[in-house]
């Protein structure tokens, strides 16, 4: 499994121009490596919608390069967007896949058959012409330039350590309900009033 932070930083070496989308908690680390944040689009907590959105910006921008970073817990809900990627053969969308095989930001839990499952091969059965499959980070690093100058669409699967940002609902500490008194004393506080 590789960082997603690795990724990107191969990535970025050859982005050239493109208008770049990041889906789900890596998203952080592009932020920090990304050189033209003018051409970063974000949809905020659009999981599950976000690949439809970013195809369509593809389909509306037919000369500008798009590359769409999904996470396969965002692709899970919507799988039938890739036969309409495939049905519409956008030549300008690169679709990558970080798949680090959980739900990183409700807890870790894993996704459905995450140890079986092959996204690229599922997206080439939709009708992408071109697909790849990487564990690797130095198999990735030699054939990003190939995969950025490839027609379209293109879906690239990475599989990526996870990085989880919260405990699973149930075991998160859950919050006391504050009573007026409580909230409106801690304003006076806060505020130097009597």
């Amino acid at each position: 499994m590789i960082e997603a932070k690795k990724v990107f930083e191969e990535f970025q070496k050859h982005r050239g121009d493109s208008i770049v989308h990041v889906q789900g908690t890596s998203g952080h680390h592009w932020k920090e490596i990304s050189t033209n944040p003018n051409k970063d689009i974000t949809l905020g907590s659009a999981m599950g919608q976000s690949t439809s959105a970013v195809f369509g910006l593809a389909l509306g921008l037919e000369n500008e390069k798009v590359v769409h970073f999904d996470t396969e817990g965002a692709l899970l809900m919507n799988l039938g967007v890739l036969a309409s990627i495939a049905n519409k053969k956008p030549k300008n969308f690169i679709h990558f896949l970080l798949d680090n095989e959980c739900y990183a930001t409700t807890g870790g839990q894993p996704v459905p058959n995450h140890e079986e499952i092959d996204y690229a091969m599922m997206a080439k059965g939709a009708g992408y012409p071109t697909t790849y499959n990487f564990t690797d980070l130095e198999e990735l690093s030699i054939h990003l330039e190939e995969i950025m100058d490839s027609e379209g669409p293109v879906f690239v699967a990475v599989k990526t350590k996870p990085e989880i940002e919260n405990l699973p609902m149930g075991l998160r500490e859950k919050r006391k309900a504050r009573t007026r008194l409580e909230t409106i004393n801690d304003l006076r506080r806060t505020l130097n009033i009597s």
